[in-house]
This record gives structure tokens, sequence and C-alpha cells, in this order.
């Protein structure tokens, strides 16, 4: 992938939710939340200053970052201090 974020910001691949409950029911994507954690794709300089890595699993609010497309894949891209913590 051709893409690297500046300063602060980290490119997150969202987590994928499952269509289905643990006693087996299906859940329409109509009323599925987004997933509020991703894996890290690519960070900028200062997040890595800031300890956000690639590779890492973040936590972050349902409505922060602002999602994009890149090569037919949707990713998300946050600040680095709207990062809420990692997940180890």
């Amino acid at each position: 992938m051709a893409f690297e974020p500046l300063k602060d910001r980290v490119l997150v691949l969202r987590e994928v939710q499952s269509n289905t409950t643990a006693s087996g029911l299906y859940i329409p994507d109509t009323a599925k939340d987004k997933p509020i954690e991703g894996k890290v794709i690519a960070s900028g300089p200062t997040a890595i200053e800031d300890g956000i890595n690639v590779g890492d699993t973040v936590v972050f609010a349902n409505f922060s970052g602002m999602e994009l497309r890149i090569e037919g894949q949707d990713y998300l891209i946050l600040l680095s201090k709207e990062v809420l913590g990692l997940i180890k």
C-alpha cells in the first residue's frame, strides 16, 4: 500500500464483527454498530512517539476519525489523540 500517515495520524483497519450471536441468532448489517477497535496498519512519526505502532490493536470512540477507501479496502484515519487505548 502506498499510503503514509503524516504527523500524528494513524491508519486503522476496523475489526470485522460476527453476523451471529453466541446463541446462533443472525444479526443483520443494519442492526450492527460499527466496531470501536481495529488494527494499526500505518502510523505517522508523532503517533509512533505517542506509543502507537504498526500492528497494535487500538480502541477509539464510535464516531471518531474519517473513513477512507484505499485500493478497495475501507480504513479509518485517526489522530493519535482520538485513540483511547491499546489492547495488549
